[in-house]
């Protein structure tokens, strides 16, 4: 509902925007791709390499490389298919889990700056990134 969103909501909404868009620089985007990816990997779970390509709209071969990257920080672990040893089964870890539930981290510190703020301008950015958040991408 427009107008009653928290400080923290506000700021966790404006932190994935800032990951979304791009940011001001090219590690935010690389943090909201890996978000990406990882929920992608949770919504497919247990999934194939495939399955996560296609929910992220990007080839095989790159998603391959950003899993092998995922799998080596530990937030994705690969199994072979028990019905099939030549395909693997994608499945996050307790800390890729652990990861993808942690709000953004420009949200920790915009909370406490918004939650300065009168309720009438906190319905007004509330409602700029409603408008941000219908650009097409």
């Amino acid at each position: 509902m427009w107008g009653t969103a928290s400080p923290g909501a506000i700021a966790a909404r404006f932190a994935r925007l800032v990951e979304l868009l791009g940011g001001d620089t090219a590690a935010a985007k690389a943090m909201g791709q890996q978000r990406d990816l990882l929920a992608a990997v949770q919504m497919t779970e247990p999934g194939t390499l495939n399955q996560v390509a296609a929910r992220v709209k990007r080839g095989a071969p790159a998603i391959s490389r950003a899993i092998d990257t995922l799998v080596r920080a530990g937030f994705v672990d690969r199994q072979a298919d028990p019905e099939n040893r030549r395909r693997l089964q994608l499945r996050l870890t307790d800390a890729g889990r652990e990861y993808l539930n942690r709000p953004p981290v420009a949200d920790q510190t915009l909370e406490g700056r918004l939650g300065k703020l009168a309720a009438s301008e906190l319905r007004a950015l509330e409602r700029g990134i409603e408008i941000l958040e219908r650009l097409p991408r």
